[in-house]
């Protein structure tokens, strides 16, 4: 059987260990591995580049390149939909523009025409009026001068009556009528 290994005395503490078990210090920093720890760091530095270069890198540049071109592609897109909004509004603008004129214009048209309707109805009405009081007109000078007839005939009989009664002789019909003439000739005055 293996003997045990005593521990080592220690002073104040501290464990010494023997330097046999681990060499003299810090791996890195010894002398003797020096140049094989040079060449395998340059062996792994040119592995890694090797591999960054031909694999990691040109899918990362094909990666970029492809989000640039989407990029690209969906700017233009955008672009030619904001123009085709553009012009459809264009489009509309004008459309609508050309509405409101063709609306103005019917409304013009229909106002020009309903006010030369209405004036033809009016000068219509108005010959009709004109003709409906000359023959009004026509009436009432008929009428007038029939009553006015009556009232010599009836003058000259209320006349004829009255100087009868008085007189008690019946006067001259004709020297009648030919006072009434002279009198309805004189100019009436009113008081």
């Amino acid at each position: 059987m293996a003997q045990p290994h005593a521990p080592a005395p220690t002073n104040e503490g501290i464990i010494n260990v023997p330097a046999s078990e681990h060499g003299g210090g810090f791996p890195p920093f010894e002398s003797s591995t020096f140049a094989a720890q040079i060449l395998w760091l340059a062996l792994a530095f040119g592995l890694l580049y090797y591999l960054m270069s031909r694999v990691a890198l040109p899918q990362i540049a094909g990666i970029l390149h492809d989000r640039q071109a989407r990029l690209s592609g969906d700017l233009d897109q955008a672009v030619r939909a904001k123009a085709e909004a553009d012009s459809a509004r264009d489009t509309y603008e004008r459309a609508l523009k050309d509405a409101q004129d063709k609306a103005k214009g019917i409304a013009q048209t229909t106002r020009e025409q309903l006010a030369s309707e209405a004036e033809t109805r009016r000068k219509s009405l108005e010959a009709d009026l004109a003709t409906k009081l000359a023959e009004a007109e026509g009436q009432i000078r008929t009428r007038t001068a029939t009553a006015m007839s009556s009232v010599r005939e009836v003058a000259a009989d209320a006349a004829t009556a009255i100087v009868e009664r008085l007189t008690g002789q019946a006067p001259d019909r004709a020297a009648v009528e030919a006072a009434y003439d002279r009198a309805a000739a004189r100019p009436q005055t009113v008081h």
